[in-house]
């Protein structure tokens, strides 16, 4: 009974703060709000305009391409380098400081530090020529087809190492009879990873790719500090839109519009996570 009353704080809580705000971000999607909420529903309004701006699209397509990337390069370089710290290599605790170091940053002071490193006036382009390359070219933020793969990098370099320490974890809970085993056996090492550890690893995988998903569909400060979304609106993404809708441009409609596409987006991400995760222990 002691807990019950303890937890009556949270569950309002998450009753008021969480589930009343979302419905009332939902409800008030379908009206025509602008600076003030006013409940005169306009339908589908809302939708369809979101849905016929270039805008929107343009940062639907960059969070798809942002997202697509950042999943399979994290996940690859941060099960290598994880791979690699498992060998039990000297000064182990020191790389794996240092790796995971980026992920302490803010994403503003990363946004800042990569647009600068990017800078063709004296970051990487403007080092290499020094050394003699003069026709070197690398500055991707000022071209509009490259500019996401700029914040890109600047997002693998701070994440990567929070993939890597998740599956550092993982590698560390694989029984060590399973090793001495494969090398009985003679089996290759990389053999050995793809078919026999990384199948044992799928809760380790799964819950990553979800702390994945949530950081690229809510991502908005890199973007701002690191481009500010251009050049143009080359570099826009869901989460600017919307707040750039709602608090520049006063359209709250708009903007509520665009967030509960986001939560559709979350959803899409966390229902199946559910069903792998909990479907599959009430199988079982």
């Amino acid at each position: 009974m002691t807990a019950k009353v303890a937890s009556i704080p949270m569950v309002l809580t998450a009753l008021v703060i969480f589930v009343g705000c979302t419905v009332w971000s939902i409800v008030y999607s379908f009206t025509k709000t602008r600076s003030i909420p006013k409940l005169e529903f306009v339908g589908f309004d809302q939708y369809e305009r979101l849905w016929s701006t270039n805008r929107w699209l343009v940062s639907i397509e960059n969070l798809a391409i942002y997202g697509l990337c950042s999943m399979v390069f994290s996940l690859v370089i941060g099960f290598v380098l994880a791979a690699l710290l498992d060998q039990k290599i000297r000064f182990e605790n020191t790389f794996r400081t240092i790796l995971l170091y980026p992920f302490a940053l803010s994403f503003i002071v990363t946004g800042l530090v990569w647009q600068w490193i990017l800078n063709p006036n004296f970051g990487i382009q403007k080092v290499v020529q020094d050394l003699g390359f003069e026709n070197f070219a690398f500055n991707p933020l000022s071209n509009a087809d490259t500019v996401i793969y700029g914040v890109l990098i600047a997002g693998l370099w701070q994440g990567t190492g929070l993939i890597m320490v998740l599956m550092l974890a993982g590698l560390r809970g694989i029984d060590g009879e399973v090793w001495k085993a494969s090398r009985v056996d003679g089996i290759p090492a990389w053999k050995t990873y793809i078919f026999i550890v990384i199948p044992m690893m799928k809760p380790v995988f799964i819950t990553t790719l979800v702390i994945i998903a949530s950081g690229i569909i809510k991502v908005y400060d890199l973007v701002v500090a690191q481009t500010s979304g251009g050049p143009g609106i080359a570099s826009e993404v869901p989460a600017k839109y919307v707040y750039d809708f709602m608090f520049g441009r006063r359209n709250l409609g708009q903007a509520l519009a665009g967030s509960t596409m986001m939560l559709v987006t979350v959803l899409i991400v966390l229902i199946p996570w559910a069903y792998l995760e909990f479907g599959s222990k009430k199988r079982g």
